[in-house]
């Protein structure tokens, strides 16, 4: 399935909340889904500054795809993160470096977070886009 297609997934899944308290909760429900990360990565050197609370993002590369995992130790934001995995992990770096992430704006993540969950979002896409890029600066090197 394509990042595209699952976005999709997404904004079709939300779009049957009507209240934000709902949508809430789907978070919450994708957050308990989670598989958990492992301990050895819940170090500051996967931490991801910026967020309210604390959230470690772990990417690693197999058979030219992005396989990405995290953790975070607030449920809401656990939820955030979970969906970003849904959708990115496991495809190349050009396809997460070319994603347009728009669908965040049409489930109207953005404007029903606080300022500071806000800044964690762009700070967990920052994250995922950076590891995109140095595996493909790592691929086209070799």
């Amino acid at each position: 399935m394509t990042i595209k297609e699952k976005q999709q997934e997404v904004i079709d899944a939300f779009s049957m909340f009507d209240e934000w308290m709902d949508k809430y909760a789907y978070l919450i429900e994708l957050g308990k889904d989670l598989p958990l990360a492992d301990e050895k990565y819940k170090t500051n050197q996967y931490l991801i500054s910026g967020c309210q609370s604390r959230v470690w993002l772990q990417a690693e590369m197999k058979d030219g795809k992005v396989i990405l995992k995290a953790d975070s130790d607030a449920v809401i934001t656990k939820g955030i993160v979970s969906l970003l995995i849904d959708i990115f992990s496991g495809h190349t770096p050009d396809e997460i470096l070319n994603a347009d992430w728009d669908f965040l704006d049409k489930i109207g993540l953005k404007e029903h977070l606080s300022p500071t969950r806000a800044n964690g979002l762009s700070s967990m896409i920052r994250q995922i886009q950076l590891y995109a890029k140095a595996f493909q600066i790592k691929n086209n090197s070799n």
